[in-house]
């Protein structure tokens, strides 16, 4: 597997890329007003939210262009509330210690239009509807819940410890593995699916009483091939070892479950991963990941697993529009794909590189400036 890195504006190298050549995009895009990068033409400073949203909307377009008809697009975005600036700049912000972000001093006020002091912008959503507007699909708003979220000392509202992340698609139809995503049901669950039909009497008022060919039972006992079948029932002691067993995600993933599906996973073996996981936490609890080259918490490598496992097929390609520190090609390689990673800024793109080379060793390839093939990647 490898990474091709791609250095400059993220409009002009979309462009250089094949149309319909890429699997799964995972990204992370810049968040209006929140941080100075120092670099010229830097997506996210945009004077007002209308500007935001359409040059991300133009951008997106581009992904679109470049993403296959099968394709899905996962994008992480958090929000933000209105503020104007507190009289320090970013750049004094950043002098003053190794931290470039500038969560508490603003490039610029984001009280504009609608938004008043102290109101929540709903960027994420605002984004989401304006890429439905352009004729994307969405398809899930997930919840990114936070187990070590920044300390937050606001007194009259709940402190701030999610963000989302929506999944979002270029066609009605798309690939998606749900085995590779699959969770360990609740025990309870588990004790529910490994008894025996045989033994149910069943209920006649299922279907409201309608039902005259036989009485409804709760639950099957095996499954064959997606097919519910009669069988001797699993004890629970068994069925629960094979879900502990079950939720031991491979590295190498090689199921080839497309959206149109093929063989379901028997009864019992876990379950579809859910945009909220109602235990112990209702969301995705994943906790930010501090990366000290890059002196700000990057997009967890957790949080990219799952949105590639589930939307690229093993060897596909996953395109990263906003590469950042590289987290999402990291993953990537690490679970068999080939990844495109654009970056606006060289420093950081080297950052990238230095850390997938690090990560794999011997057998890392990191191009940079490669032909504008997304399948050689």
């Amino acid at each position: 597997m490898a990474t091709r890195l791609m250095i400059g504006d993220v409009r002009e190298q979309l462009a250089l890329l094949d149309a319909d050549s890429v699997d799964c995009v995972v990204t992370s895009p810049p968040y209006w007003g929140l941080r100075d990068y120092g670099v010229a033409g830097q997506i996210g400073l945009e004077p007002t939210l209308t500007e935001h949203l359409a040059v991300m909307v133009q951008v997106f377009d581009l992904v679109k262009r470049a993403l296959k008809p099968t394709g899905t697009l996962w994008v992480n975005y958090g929000d933000c509330y209105a503020t104007s600036p507190n009289g320090r700049s970013a750049a004094a912000t950043k002098a003053a210690g190794n931290d470039d972000r500038t969560f508490r001093d603003k490039p610029f006020s984001t009280i504009q239009g609608v938004l008043k002091p102290k109101d929540l912008c709903m960027v994420p959503n605002r984004l989401a509807i304006a890429l439905q507007e352009s004729g994307w699909w969405v398809r899930s708003e997930i919840i990114w819940g936070k187990t070590n979220p920044m300390p937050d000392s606001v007194k009259d509202r709940p402190g701030t410890a999610h963000e989302k992340v929506f999944m979002l698609t270029k066609s009605a139809r798309y690939w998606y593995d749900s085995e590779a995503v699959r969770r360990t049901p609740a025990p309870a669950t588990a004790v529910r699916l490994s008894q025996n039909i045989d033994d149910q009497a069943g209920s006649a008022r299922a279907n409201g009483g309608t039902r005259s060919d036989r009485p409804m039972k709760a639950v099957r006992g095996r499954t064959t091939h997606g097919r519910h079948t009669q069988g001797d029932a699993i004890p629970a002691s068994e069925q629960r070892e094979k879900i502990r067993a079950s939720d031991v995600a491979s590295p190498r993933h090689t199921g080839h479950i497309n959206h149109t599906g093929i063989e379901a996973t028997p009864r019992g073996e876990g379950r579809n991963l859910r945009n909220y996981e109602p235990a112990p936490v209702a969301v995705w609890p994943i906790a930010t990941k501090p990366f000290s080259e890059a002196h700000f918490a990057t997009f967890p490598p957790e949080l990219a697993e799952r949105c590639i496992l589930a939307g690229c097929p093993e060897g596909g390609v996953v395109l990263d529009p906003f590469g950042g520190a590289g987290t999402t090609a990291l993953v990537a390689e690490r679970y068999g794909r080939n990844a495109i990673l654009i970056e606006l800024n060289p420093e950081y793109a080297d950052i990238t590189k230095r850390r997938l080379l690090a990560d794999g060793g011997m057998f890392a390839a990191v191009n940079d400036n490669a032909p504008a093939q997304a399948g050689a990647a």
